[in-house]
């Protein structure tokens, strides 16, 4: 019986790809944190997420504290970040608020690695037959 390595995995390799594209444009903010004019930017996991789910297959809270499918955030679409407090020459960065998109990615990164590591820690499993 051959495995499906797509099944077996689920969206993390995609989400892998997503959040590594999603550090570069937080750090590309990051960096021009002082360039004037520069808006600061991130990725809309919303619309691939949305394209990479089947369309029978549908999600659904059955608990209050579980994520609902709208909480959701898989994307690639960049958009423009809407600032709370632009600066006077047109920059939309807001340090404290990309050092902490920056870091809530890292974190989305680490679970879907560990997500991924547990899926072939099963597999190495089921094929040893332990």
């Amino acid at each position: 019986m051959a495995i499906n390595f797509d099944k077996a995995l689920g969206v993390h390799p995609q989400a892998l790809i997503l959040r590594e594209k999603r550090s570069e444009v937080l750090a590309s903010n990051l960096a021009n944190a002082d360039t004037p004019g520069y808006k600061a930017r991130d990725l809309d996991f919303q619309a691939v997420l949305k394209k990479s789910m089947p369309a029978n297959n549908t999600l659904e809270r059955t608990q209050q504290g579980h994520i609902s499918p709208n909480d959701r955030l898989l994307g690639a679409t960049i958009m423009f970040r809407n600032p709370t407090q632009s600066s006077l020459d047109g920059n939309t960065v807001e340090d404290h608020i990309e050092q902490a998109k920056y870091a809530e990615n890292a974190v989305q990164y680490q679970a879907s690695l560990r997500f991924i590591n547990g899926s072939f820690s099963g597999l190495m499993t089921a094929i040893r037959g332990e």
